[in-house]
């Protein structure tokens, strides 16, 4: 599933960005389908073209170039090569801009629901305008987690789940007693949540809250988000996610896209971003009357595929989801289906 390159290059990375939407069926996670020629005519069909873009910032394409290296889009993600006898900097510093395509995507994307706002905030000692843009998820080979031993080994660029803190808000992923993954279903005080597995370790690790960053302003700067990134003349206003990568980790060599002499590794590691699909509670309405007909009572996927058994029918698509409140907490978040 890998791109194919001139000889003359050796793949640095390739970067797979996957949505669950397009990949689970039902229930199941697209990693536990057991069908293994299922999940490949999946991925052959999958396109993440027609919802996201993807493009390195202007420093990073001034920076390959500059390295010779190539950058080639794909319809999973992206690779870069360099020559194969190309020495990489340890100090190098990649980074891509994620842009969504497709506002349907919001309907069924986990964790789109925080307003990724931007405040512009004049700073004087420096005479300088600060420019943020809340809640924008940074992913990176030096904080991501993996999955799985030697050669069955997937590197993502999420980080490390946490427990539940006072700040999460619905649709936030986190684990619980024993180490299951668990979503909350609300927002706080008092959150309901929905266990997704008994161990996290047994799913991918998804984009989730704690992949967007804390915002340290300089001192006396007032007006800053908590979390979020700050926008520069390389990185767009439009941006939704950003990747930054780095030729080598301390920690874990598993990250490394260079060997100790910065030449491309062999085997060059595979990054993967993975969204969550969204799980809503399902209302089905009389498409005549109006009336509403059943609500379930726990949340199910939103996903483009059903297995032939499925008994969710009829089932909800990418369209509208509504979150319904109270005040101004989320207290569940709806697909109306009619019947």
């Amino acid at each position: 599933m890998t791109e194919t390159l001139t000889s003359l290059y050796k793949p640095l990375f390739e970067v797979r960005l996957l949505h669950h939407y397009w990949l689970d069926e039902d229930v199941t996670v697209f990693d536990l389908i057991s069908d293994t020629d299922k999940k490949n005519q999946r991925l052959l069909r999958y396109d993440r073209r027609s919802f996201l873009a993807v493009a390195p910032t202007a420093a990073t394409a001034k920076r390959l170039k500059g390295l010779g290296c190539v950058y080639k889009d794909s319809a999973m993600g992206f690779v870069v090569a360099s020559p194969g006898t190309k020495v990489i900097p340890a100090d190098t510093l990649f980074e891509f801009v994620i842009t969504v395509t497709n506002s349907d995507f919001f309907n069924y994307t986990a964790l789109t629901l925080p307003t990724q706002k931007i405040a512009e905030i004049y700073y004087p000692p420096e005479d300088t305008v600060y420019r943020y843009k809340a809640n924008v998820p940074l992913l990176s080979n030096l904080t991501g987690v993996s999955r799985g031993l030697s050669s069955n080994k997937s590197l993502f660029l999420s980080s490390k789940y946490s427990a539940r803190s006072p700040g999460d808000k619905v649709e936030s992923l986190v684990i619980a007693a024993g180490g299951a993954l668990t979503q909350l279903t609300s927002d706080t005080p008092n959150p309901t949540s929905q266990q997704l597995n008994a161990q996290a370790s047994n799913l991918p690790v998804f984009v989730h809250q704690n992949d967007i960053p804390a915002i340290v302003p300089p001192i006396g700067l007032v007006g800053a988000p908590q979390r979020g990134i700050r926008l520069s003349k390389d990185i767009p206003d439009n941006v939704f996610a950003l990747i930054r990568l780095s030729p080598l980790r301390a920690d874990d060599n598993s990250f490394n896209f260079t060997d100790g002499n910065g030449l491309a590794k062999t085997p060059y590691p595979i990054f993967q971003v993975r969204f969550k699909n969204r799980s809503t509670i399902r209302r089905y309405i009389n498409k005549r009357t109006g009336a509403v007909v059943l609500t379930e009572t726990e949340p199910l996927p939103l996903t483009c595929f059903r297995s032939p058994s499925s008994d969710l029918n009829p089932a909800p698509t990418e369209g509208w989801v509504k979150a319904e409140k109270s005040g101004a907490k989320i207290t569940r978040l709806i697909s109306e289906i009619f019947v």
